[in-house]
């Protein structure tokens, strides 16, 4: 059996979801932020990096979410190869633009030792996090990412939207982002994830 470390509202909720899209049996091992959890010796010996997701496998440890989500559901990913590669091409930028943007929020320390430099990247986080739905509502064809088939890239997404509120980011502003929250919070593998407390 699988085992995903997790946190409530991370980004290790795409896995949780894509877990439950490919009725794949895991074992949810819940990580509280609140607590540092993450930073504990008992969770740094299974993850030296300290954060989430990490996916326990017959064949080892897995790390970073486009890693996991190409493991557990690889039928959510096109055969063609440009198809395929759109895909990543959504998860990489979610992963290395958007997400860091977010950080920028909570974590600006890992980049700045100066506070006025931290302050910094708190304020400028909503205008980043703009640009980022203001690219993302051009991609979007609706009702998902790619049109009607659900993708990896689709739950990925789906997650760092639930950040945008507290990023100060209003969501109806781009009309295309907030119908494809709307349609994605819908699956049955959103309302399985909400009932383990990871939403």
């Amino acid at each position: 059996m699988l085992t995903l470390f997790a946190s409530k509202g991370s980004v290790s909720v795409a896995s949780a979801i894509m877990l439950e899209e490919t009725e794949t049996e895991y074992k949810l091992e819940f990580l509280d932020f609140s607590q540092a959890d993450q930073t504990k010796k008992s969770y740094l010996n299974i993850n030296p990096k300290g954060r989430v997701p990490a996916l326990v496998t017959p064949h080892g440890m897995l790390t970073e979410t486009s890693a996991i989500l190409e493991y557990v559901a690889p039928d959510f990913i096109p055969q063609a190869a440009y198809s395929a590669a759109r895909v990543r091409e959504i998860i990489h930028y979610l992963a290395s633009t958007m997400h860091v943007n977010h950080a920028h929020k909570m974590r600006g320390a890992s980049w700045a030792d100066d506070p006025v430099a931290v302050k910094s990247m708190v304020i400028k986080v909503p205008a980043t996090i703009a640009k980022s739905c203001a690219y993302l509502k051009k991609i979007i064809s609706g009702p998902y990412i790619f049109g009607s088939k659900i993708t990896i890239a689709d739950a990925h997404l789906f997650t760092i939207a639930q950040w945008l509120k507290g990023d100060e980011v209003e969501i109806k502003n781009y009309p295309k982002l907030a119908r494809f929250e709307r349609e994605f919070a819908t699956r049955p593998s959103v309302a399985c994830v909400r009932a383990r407390g990871l939403l």
